[in-house]
């Protein structure tokens, strides 16, 4: 999509701080951390939010997750790490691209906000 940020990003028309990337995802540090590492992985293929998430596409989304825990290794997250995926404005979406953080670097607090 044209005016999508994290299209715009995976074109490389906006700059982005990579942590890995092959010819399904794209994963980079954000700009605005929550954690000591956070990072964000994202499908190369618009996909809206987890909404959008069918069975033509779902094979992205299971290499994402064959993915995070190596970028966590390479993170040095050892102790444990978080995998946060927004849906819709409700719970803080942002970015209408299906995107997950890794939050780690730290003890994460327990209670939901």
């Amino acid at each position: 999509m044209a005016d999508c940020l994290f299209c715009k990003i995976i074109a490389g028309d906006i700059p982005s701080n990579k942590v890995y990337e092959d010819e399904t995802i794209l994963a980079f540090r954000d700009i605005a951390p929550q954690a000591p590492t956070h990072i964000l992985v994202i499908p190369k293929v618009h996909i809206p939010s987890v909404d959008g998430v069918t069975a033509e596409n779902s094979g992205v989304v299971a290499h994402i997750f064959e993915v995070i825990p190596q970028i966590a290794r390479a993170e040095g997250l050892a102790n444990g790490y978080r995998v946060v995926s927004n849906c819709g404005p409700d719970a803080g979406q942002t970015v209408p691209h299906l995107h997950f953080h890794i939050l780690g670097g730290k003890q994460l607090a327990l209670e939901m906000a």
